[in-house]
């Protein structure tokens, strides 16, 4: 498999619908992020203080202490986005052959960042643009927080390898690495052979990716001194419905 370390080129908010239609994938800049979500960028770095504290993943089959995260589960209907009753994150061993089937019940996203006027704009914004994409009667949305550190001396964003998360569409945002090297983000081709690796530096940065057409990973993080972490925000957008365990789909 051929890999490019080529950086993609940035894409601009009136193209992103476009980049993904044709390529699968588009890379955006903090300040098209601010775009698409309608509000300053400011307003958008000042969520990244909710990193903080994060809950440790208690569901590690790797027996790993270096990932922390929160989640929550939102649907946006005829332009209105809500927040839905707390919920397993649940995925197939098909798209997760390590942390699969089973129900992971992680922590709640705190209140004061799910009431934030600029991260319920980023939601919606970023709904608003799919749906030039793929029109939609809802857009069921999965929220999490993660940050991956250097605890043990290695982290690990994507233990589960290079993977699809069995969605419409996946958006990972970077929001802060510190004291780290590594981290590398990569991308392939569901249905071919090529790829293409970058690194993203820029906080609020943005890889936005057709989940259908692309398959991805990040390379584990080491500390470049004594200690370092990398923070993310990974939001998933699907057409047909949560992802749900068969237990709770036949409730």
């Amino acid at each position: 498999m051929s890999i490019s370390p080529l950086n993609p080129p940035l894409t601009s908010a009136k193209e992103l619908a476009h980049g993904l239609r044709e390529n699968g994938y588009v890379v955006a800049s903090a300040e098209t992020v601010a775009e698409l979500a309608h509000v300053p960028l400011t307003n958008l770095q000042g969520l990244t203080q909710y990193w903080e504290g994060l809950p440790r993943d208690p569901y590690l089959k790797d027996g790993g202490r270096y990932r922390f995260r929160r989640h929550a589960s939102y649907e946006i209907q005829k332009g209105g986005l809500t927040l839905v009753p707390h919920r397993a994150h649940w995925q197939s061993v098909n798209y997760n052959a390590l942390h699969g089937g089973i129900e992971r019940w992680f922590e709640p996203i705190q209140n004061q960042l799910i009431d934030s006027a600029a991260w319920q704009s980023l939601l919606l914004g970023l709904g608003q643009m799919l749906s030039t994409l793929k029109p939609v009667n809802a857009w069921f949305i999965e929220a999490h927080q993660f940050r991956i550190d250097t605890t043990d001396g290695i982290g690990r964003p994507t233990p589960e390898g290079a993977h699809r998360d069995g969605v419409d569409f996946v958006a990972v945002f970077l929001l802060d690495r510190l004291g780290i090297k590594g981290g590398e983000t990569r991308i392939f081709d569901a249905q071919g052979s090529a790829g293409l690796r970058f690194t993203l530096t820029q906080p609020w940065s943005l890889l936005l990716m057709n989940d259908e057409k692309m398959i991805h990973e990040s390379t584990p993080i080491q500390p470049s001194e004594n200690y370092g972490y990398r923070d993310t925000l990974v939001l998933t957008y699907r057409s047909n419905g949560f992802q749900d365990s068969p237990k709770r789909s036949q409730q």
